[in-house]
């Protein structure tokens, strides 16, 4: 059976503190993503952008910027996601900054309640992403999406999706982690999430990494990937707003997106904070599709099942 597929665009920096990534979804389909995906046999429809308040830029309320507006996006991608999910369809959300996670991944939460599914979330970021009002330095809620899914949050999002917390953080793992605020590595010990930082990888290579990463996914798991593009080490990925040094090289970011693959239990999609406004000639949306294509199993060559 052809596997549905259903783009969904969210073009909003609301989240983030550098405008840009409300441009992620345009530069992903000027990269193709639509054509891509249907030469490897899915079956594509882009159903456009999802509609929400500009960004008005701001300064932080009580330790969060844009409070309601970034409410507003997420409840507007929760709905479009689990709508999607609902049909039998898989979703790829475009960003848009990474706060838009706590909308899709509340969805596919929620869905994973109604169908008896286990959720598996898998974090790929240079940022864990676990901040709250109190720890963060900027307000900017793009740092908070994987607190606010755990519990930890203002009620406006930790309540979309209607189950407080839509996941514990036993369901979520965090790949290529390199960069923590201070309070918020505090919080990240105490609340006990599995991060496979980059001296981790750096020390057991991306392959024991990803074995650790997927233990436990068997048949019943829903397998949800949550792709920021500055997860990507800087120097190949320049078109993100919060570049940092010392990530995963291309080869160690297409073996992790392989052997996401090789389950067969991805579901579902996240693409986030792609930033054209600081890429070169569209280059990271390039090399985000290419990596998009691995985890629908592209590969060099035919691999025996």
């Amino acid at each position: 059976m052809t596997r549905q597929i259903r783009l969904i665009g969210a073009p909003t920096d609301i989240g983030a503190g550098t405008r840009g990534a409300s441009m992620g979804p345009e530069a992903l389909r000027v990269a193709g993503i639509q054509a891509t995906l249907e030469g490897h046999g899915l079956c594509v429809t882009d159903q456009g952008n999802l509609s929400g308040p500009a960004n008005p830029w701001q300064a932080p309320v009580d330790g969060y910027r844009h409070l309601a507006e970034v409410a507003t996006w997420n409840r507007a991608v929760h709905e479009a996601v689990h709508a999607a999910l609902s049909g039998g369809e898989m979703p790829i959300l475009l960003g848009g900054d990474h706060c838009l996670a706590i909308g899709s991944i509340s969805a596919v939460a929620r869905h994973c309640r109604q169908t008896g599914k286990t959720l598996r979330v898998l974090w790929l970021d240079a940022h864990t992403d676990f901040n709250t009002n109190d720890l963060t330095p900027t307000g900017n809620t793009h740092g908070m999406p994987v607190a606010v899914l755990c519990g930890h949050g203002p009620d406006e999002l930790t309540h979309i999706g209607g189950t407080v917390p839509a996941m514990p953080p036993s369901a979520i793992r965090q790949i290529g982690i390199r960069s923590v605020d201070e309070g918020e590595k505090r919080f990240v010990r105490q609340s006990d999430l599995q991060v496979f930082d980059m001296r981790y990888i750096d020390e057991m290579g991306m392959k024991r990494t990803m074995e650790a990463a997927l233990a436990g996914i068997d048949e019943n798991t829903h397998l949800h990937v949550s792709f920021d593009v500055d997860f990507l080490d800087a120097s190949i990925a320049p078109g993100v707003g919060t570049a940092v040094k010392g990530g995963p090289t291309y080869r160690e970011a297409q073996l992790c997106m392989e052997m996401i693959a090789d389950t067969g239990r991805m579901a579902s999609l996240d693409v986030m904070e792609l930033n054209p406004a600081l890429d070169v000639r569209n280059g990271t949306a390039d090399l985000a599709l290419e990596l998009i294509e691995s985890l629908f199993g592209k590969s060099t060559l035919m691999r025996r099942g």
